[in-house]
């Protein structure tokens, strides 16, 4: 009976006997400071154990619970035997003070001895609750973190079979390709299957070992949890002996390993100007894309062809954490441009709005911006931008293609229309740590990163 009161008389957020009881208007009832904390930044203000919704911010005091629960810990307190009272091992007396130099129990006779001379004491009744309180507070930051591993698991779970289906799709595609080449190009098809299946088992084995790493992390933080409440629960005394062991225990929190940049399938490594590689002497089979497109960072609303060269506007799906993925219906090349003369032609066609350049990533302490110098092509009108800039283009005859020539020797950034050699606009004087092609588009019509003509000398 006294089980089942003391169940009825406590909160089922901290699982304790009641505190400033609250009740909602579904009948249930909670700690006031539990309840506070369980609905600190959530939005809507809703019961914990049954999830209505409470229409009252700050619910009543409920005083017969709070003095039912008053007078149980009363009479408990009566008709409960004390627990033992440990002695000190040196005196054979009863420990009853509590020295904070020592951080340690202490009898009387060892309160006037040398060893403790000048020291400060304090009951141990009064010392226990500081403490408790203070272990408490060094146990929330502890079930943040193991919220915090918790995330980082089902993030990674999600990696892993993000992984396993990019692979997937990878070898579809290079089957493909390969399907269209004579019989002595099989020894090569073998040879790049065999890279991406290492990959894929080096990336997929290394999402494994950090999910176990993350569930030894997680059993390691629940069972320091579940020991620390337990000893929150046991008496002031045991919980004094105790207590340094515990408080070191939960200041051992084990860090969130970030996945980093490199942990998804590098498909542009595998799938980029892949026929122009293995099969030099088959020109006509075969084209050289000067930009690949990079699929890790392409936005939720882009849709890359197979060979990714080329991109358009899509329905919204699903795409995983990636530190390169930036907008919506953007994508970038899988090269980062840090010297030389690179250019490539992208056609546009009858696209009505794209958008196309350059962009880099500049890291300032923990936080990455960007900066784009680009052209686009918005509502009938021709645009430059630039991260100081942004003005109008004279466009006489629609753009069909557009000519990108980026040269780090002469500090400049050319745009050109290839079919008539006109210049569109040219940036001069920047400097840049590295540059990646982006493509932008809010159209069906794909964007293309034209195929360059070639010719192959050994």
């Amino acid at each position: 009976m006294a089980s089942r009161l003391e169940q009825d008389l406590s909160c089922p957020i901290c699982c304790e006997l009641f505190r400033d009881p609250v009740v909602l208007s579904c009948s249930h009832s909670f700690c006031k400071v539990c309840l506070e904390n369980w609905w600190k930044d959530k939005p809507l203000k809703t019961c914990p154990v049954c999830k209505r919704r409470s229409s009252r911010k700050n619910p009543p005091l409920s005083l017969a619970l709070k003095n039912l629960v008053e007078t149980f810990t009363e009479e408990r307190r009566q008709t409960s035997p004390s627990p033992a009272q440990p002695e000190c091992s040196l005196h054979s007396e009863k420990l009853r003070l509590f020295c904070e130099d020592h951080q340690d129990l202490v009898c009387l006779v060892c309160r006037d001895s040398r060893t403790h001379k000048d020291h400060s004491f304090r009951p141990i009744e009064e010392a226990a609750q500081e403490l408790r309180e203070q272990l408490r507070r060094d146990l929330t930051p502890v079930q943040e973190n193991l919220k915090v591993l918790a995330r980082s698991r089902a993030q990674l779970e999600s990696s892993e079979a993000h992984i396993t289906a990019q692979a997937r799709r990878a070898q579809t595609q290079i089957r493909a390709q390969f399907e269209k080449l004579h019989q002595f190009l099989r020894e090569e098809e073998e040879s790049r299957m065999k890279a991406l299946r290492e990959e894929e088992e080096q990336k997929t084995q290394r999402m494994k070992d950090m999910m176990a790493a993350v569930s030894r992390d997680m059993e390691a933080v629940s069972q320091s949890v579940s020991e620390t409440e337990e000893l929150l629960r046991a008496a002031d005394a045991s919980f004094l002996l105790q207590y340094k062991t515990a408080a070191k225990r939960l200041q051992q929190r084990p860090l969130v390993e970030d996945m980093g940049p490199g942990a998804l399938i590098d498909q542009a490594k595998h799938l980029g100007n892949l026929g122009f590689n293995i099969w030099r002497n088959m020109k006509s089979l075969v084209q050289f894309y000067p930009v690949i497109l990079d699929p890790n960072t392409a936005g939720p609303r882009i849709i890359l062809s197979e060979d990714l060269s080329s991109v358009r506007r899509g329905e919204a799906q699903k795409v995983q954490q990636n530190p390169g993925r930036r907008r919506d219906y953007d994508v970038l090349g899988s090269e980062r441009f840090v010297s030389g003369t690179h250019s490539w032609d992208v056609e546009v066609g009858e696209s009505k709005a794209w958008d196309l350049g350059v962009r880099e990533f500049v890291q300032r302490r923990d936080v990455t911006e960007e900066r784009d110098w680009s052209i686009c092509f918005f509502c009938g009108e021709y645009w430059a931008f630039s991260p100081s800039d942004d003005k109008p283009l004279s466009v006489k005859k629609k753009l069909q293609r557009v000519r990108v020539k980026l040269d780090f020797g002469t500090k400049t950034l050319t745009f050109t229309d290839p079919d008539t050699n006109t210049d569109l606009h040219t940036v001069t004087g920047f400097i840049s740590e590295g540059l990646r092609t982006y493509l932008h588009t809010d159209e069906d019509v794909p964007l293309k990163i034209l195929p360059r003509n070639i010719t192959v000398t050994e």
